[in-house]
């Protein structure tokens, strides 16, 4: 599964916000961070957290991408 918080990282920049912000401000940890970062699964306590935050919906932060996975998957299976 493909994941983007591309919507979490435009609020950050719109809002004049590092990472670092957001961390210090959520008490998420940098791991979580780099989870993010990586476009991996994170915990729904975390967005909640951003959430709050941020006043924004988990729909504003994050993105399932189901067409990349989809074509990593037909890769993988020797499908192009």
């Amino acid at each position: 599964m493909a994941i983007s918080y591309n919507g979490l990282w435009k609020i950050l920049i719109d809002n004049g916000m590092k990472k670092g912000d957001l961390k210090r401000r959520t008490g998420i940890s940098s791991g979580t961070i780099a989870k993010m970062t990586n476009g991996e699964a994170v915990t729904l306590t975390v967005l909640e957290k951003i959430c709050n935050e941020l006043n924004c919906d988990i729909g504003d932060l994050v993105e399932i991408d189901t067409f990349n996975d989809k074509k990593v998957g037909e890769e993988k299976n020797g499908k192009r």
